[in-house]
């Protein structure tokens, strides 16, 4: 291999590296094709699986839920009526209703789209210098003409978002004690869950659902 050749493959190398870093430096932009194409315009918020040992979880998220669709201009299922139509018709939990195949919550609901959430994280956790509440929700929007999957998105939210360790040994311990307490008493759980159903489902947000139709920035993302 001549000298000449080795240059070429070692610039060849090093312009992969780069063009490496780059890729992951830069997050890849979603693909809203199918979302632009289904143009939903009514959700069904289906009861979150809860993968934690928090028996609130799933209440917690789903309380919260409604609120960021609305504003992005989507017309939600009143939560309570769709509980209700849900017992009425033989699916009790949330893994009945999630396992519901989608020509059958349309035929029930009539909604154009359907909101699954898995809440990953849920409550309050002490390890030794600190304590933290968190909630991190994934979602999927699936369109129940057609069954395909239109959108999916995850967000987190933390108590220690912003909080200082600062004061040395000691006071990282009364500190993570302080918080404990604080985030049981005020069940900072439901204060999270309130950052997280947002962070997911705002629009406007990277990577988060595109405007409704109710909203007046409707077909402007």
């Amino acid at each position: 291999m001549t000298q000449a050749t080795r240059k070429h493959l070692a610039a060849i190398a090093c312009a992969a590296a780069v063009a490496a870093l780059a890729g992951c430096a830069t997050p890849h932009a979603y693909d809203y094709t199918a979302l632009r194409q289904a143009r939903p315009a009514s959700i069904l918020v289906l009861p979150p699986l809860n993968h934690t040992p928090e028996v609130g979880a799933t209440a917690g998220v789903l309380s919260h839920v409604t609120t960021p669709l609305a504003e992005s201009g989507y017309y939600v299922l009143p939560v309570a009526v769709v509980d209700e139509a849900f017992r009425q018709n033989g699916i009790v939990t949330a893994d009945d209703a999630q396992a519901a195949p989608p020509e059958k919550l349309r035929e029930i609901f009539g909604a154009d789209a359907a909101l699954y959430l898995d809440v990953r994280e849920y409550g309050t956790v002490y390890k030794v210098l600190s304590s933290e509440t968190k909630v991190t929700v994934e979602g999927r929007l699936m369109d129940l003409r057609t069954g395909e999957q239109l959108w999916s998105g995850e967000a987190s939210a933390s108590s220690d978002e912003g909080r200082s360790n600062s004061g040395g040994l000691i006071g990282m311990l009364v500190s993570a004690v302080v918080n404990q307490v604080a985030d049981s008493l005020s069940d900072r759980s439901a204060q999270m869950a309130v950052i997280a159903d947002h962070r997911l489902l705002a629009s406007g947000r990277p990577g988060g659902l595109l405007y409704g139709p109710r909203s007046p920035k409707y077909g402007t993302d």
